[in-house]
């Protein structure tokens, strides 16, 4: 098989978001939707905030998008509009469908080293459901399938790799999303339907990516050429860990505006009128 080539290299920017929250963002949501069905990527560390102690995200809503939430240290407290609330502890994942409409928040508690890492995706919704029920699928570090082959080591949130199945399914997006680890000197190849968009974020080490080495911190983005994805690691370098990502873009036309992501301006205009009138979370 073709290796798909790199379309260009993504250096994460520096933003502040929340309470005074320093994130590391690849992209965000705008009206040209370039990586559909994409909206967002934030590498967080929530450990520098402007606002003295911790204040992570209070209450805030969302409408028409699912937001992924993956942590590397640290836990995360959340609760919503719903009822819901929990822990989203190290190597844990929350994958929230908005849909029509909830309140959240997201309040971070330091590891035992006094570190919080770890990364929210934001991926869109079809027009035909973004005014569904909302709805959590919550995952465990110990239900993501963890699989070792030939000095790789993969954590499946979401897709299929070997036959493994991923925890977090039913997602219109068909999306892959998970964890990839190469020890020195080894090589993942891990095949991708033609027309999906593909990114890798490389959050440690370097590897070889489709030929061209590439360093940490840096979001890569593939073009839609070939039928796999091809990393290599140094033999005599430090290895690399990556997110990988891909999914079924949607190919409808976005208004995105903050944490909410219609597909015309009057929608989003309906939207904050009933965020005004008390009418934004619907029975």
């Amino acid at each position: 098989m073709n290796n798909r080539t790199i379309s260009h290299i993504i250096e994460p920017q520096l933003v502040i978001e929340g309470a005074g929250v320093l994130l590391r963002r690849s992209f965000g949501p705008h009206a040209s939707n370039k990586f559909d069905p994409f909206l967002l990527f934030d590498h967080f560390a929530f450990n520098n905030p402007l606002e003295g102690p911790l204040r992570g995200f209070p209450t805030h809503p969302h409408r028409g998008i699912e937001t992924v939430t993956y942590m590397l240290e640290g836990t995360v407290r959340h609760r919503d509009s719903l009822g819901n609330m929990g822990t989203i502890a190290e190597g844990d994942v929350q994958w929230m469908t908005s849909g029509r409409g909830i309140l959240h928040e997201e309040m971070p508690r330091r590891s035992e080293n006094g570190n919080i890492y770890g990364f929210q995706l934001w991926v869109n919704l079809p027009a035909a459901q973004k005014m569904n029920q909302p709805r959590y699928q919550e995952v465990g570090t110990g239900d993501i399938p963890v699989i070792e082959k030939n000095g790789v080591t993969t954590r499946l949130v979401a897709g299929e790799v070997d036959g493994v199945t991923g925890p977090v399914g039913e997602i219109t997006a068909a999306p892959l999303y998970m964890d990839v680890k190469l020890d020195p000197g080894s090589r993942f190849s891990f095949p991708i339907p033609s027309g999906h968009t593909v990114l890798a974020y490389v959050f440690e080490g370097a590897g070889e990516f489709s030929n061209e080495v590439v360093e940490s911190v840096s979001m890569v983005v593939f073009a839609d050429n070939g039928e796999q994805v091809e990393v290599k690691s140094d033999a005599a370098g430090r290895g690399v860990r990556f997110m990988l990502i891909a999914g079924a873009p949607f190919k409808e036309p976005i208004v995105p505006y903050g944490p909410f992501v219609m597909n015309t301006r009057e929608e989003i205009e309906e939207t904050i009128r009933e965020l005004r009138n008390g009418t934004f979370i619907k029975p």
